[in-house]
């Protein structure tokens, strides 16, 4: 019989999938990796894959290096895909991707499938990364074929093929979104909210936090420590990078930290609607961000921000396996060398302030910038650097004089 993997998250589309490939005579290998979705019963899922009729289902738990590997490169960047979204489910799909080629290879399938949309970014996101991986690898992508189409147009018919098949889903054909969720974040889209009109903070159930307002009334203070750009302190104790995530996850969560409604531009040219969380993640973009302003050179720091769009570009079109990335991660970990330090912050009801900051490569030097007298800086120095840096339009405002 044909072999083949399957992304399987024991979720409506993939709980058909299951099926829809054994009746396509393929011997299905059902792979879930373990990315700290905080939402779901393991368990569960490994017994319903297994009644399903997959002959072979493994829980395999990448949680601590999505976030050592993945997670805390893109944060180093300061990545965020249009200034605002911090790329939790992007980060997620090259991982998955390799670990089921991974099994691929041990179970000897030639075939790789997913239950990713044609409509949406996870069937790039996984698909260019398993080919860079394995180059002759054969992508099974029901929802790009036209007979898996036909057979469920919609949830409607998705639900009863389970009913049929006695495989027990929690979908219903009400439920107003769909969401995808790991240890980074929890995403929401689908449904109602591809209606601009419904406030989309307000009609989720979020599952990682409460809401500003049910955020306690006394700000919480929390103290991060770095080494080179790595987070690996918490208030005063060394963590892992899952710990680290997990924790703040908890802290910034109960203090309404980490939600943002969104339209996105997907890579395949349509505009989406998506509401996320990611309370621990936002808290460490804003401490890393802290240590940075003492320990960063100036053009260094502004030469990562104008890359960091490209970064974030990359990653959410799923470019995770290629030498342009590897040359970026390259950059960013030479870059990040001095970024050591602790940021204390105080986290009140969605927001966060910084409280203190030290490092002991500080470039912050009081007594330079210092708006007192005396110190080591000159003033007098600042006359020529100035008519220097003003030549250029000296000269221009000879040879054609402005309007004013």
């Amino acid at each position: 019989m044909k072999s083949c993997v399957l992304a399987y998250s024991g979720g409506l589309d993939t709980s058909v999938i299951l099926g829809w490939l054994q009746d396509q005579g393929y011997e299905v290998h059902a792979v879930y990796v373990d990315l700290g979705q905080p939402c779901e019963n393991r368990e569960e899922i490994m017994q319903k894959a297994r009644n399903g009729g997959a002959v072979s289902s493994r829980l395999i738990d990448a949680r601590e290096e999505m976030c050592r590997d993945f997670a805390f490169p893109v944060l180093a960047w300061q990545a965020k895909y249009e200034q605002i979204y911090l790329l939790g489910t992007s980060i997620a799909r090259p991982l998955i991707s390799k670990i089921c080629l991974q099994v691929a290879r041990e179970v000897g399938a030639t075939a790789y499938a997913h239950g990713a949309t044609g409509k949406g970014n996870d069937q790039c996101r996984f698909q260019l990364a398993a080919e860079a991986l394995d180059p002759n690898v054969q992508m099974i992508a029901p929802w790009r074929i036209k007979e898996f189409r036909d057979a469920f147009p919609g949830r409607t018919e998705l639900i009863a093929y389970c009913e049929n098949k006695n495989i027990p889903v929690k979908a219903s054909t009400a439920k107003p979104y769909s969401s995808d969720e790991n240890v980074l974040h929890i995403s929401y889209e689908a449904g109602q909210l591809e209606e601009l009109d419904v406030n989309g903070v307000e009609m989720v159930d979020f599952g990682m936090g409460v809401s500003p307002e049910e955020a306690p009334d006394v700000a919480e203070a929390v103290t991060i420590g770095f080494a080179s750009g790595v987070p690996v302190s918490l208030n005063g104790q060394q963590v892992s990078a899952l710990e680290m995530v997990e924790q703040l996850n908890q802290i910034a969560g109960r203090n309404g930290v980490g939600r943002i409604d969104m339209v996105e531009n997907r890579f395949v040219g349509m505009k989406s609607r998506g509401v996320y969380e990611s309370p621990g993640m936002t808290v460490l973009y804003d401490a890393l961000m802290y240590v940075e302003q003492l320990t960063m050179d100036r053009d260094l720091m502004h030469l990562r921000d104008r890359l960091a769009p490209e970064v974030a570009e990359m990653v959410y079109y799923g470019f995770w396996y290629t030498p342009k990335m590897d040359a970026l991660l390259s950059f960013i970990h030479e870059a990040q060398q001095p970024v050591t330090g602790e940021v204390t912050l105080k986290l009140y009801k969605g927001n966060i302030s910084v409280d203190s900051r030290s490092s002991p490569n500080s470039l912050y030097d009081a007594e330079i910038a210092t708006m007192e007298g005396g110190g080591s800086y000159n003033q007098d120095d600042a006359e020529g650097f100035l008519r220097i840096q003003g030549l250029p339009s000296r000269v221009q405002g000879t040879v054609r004089p402005r309007q004013y």
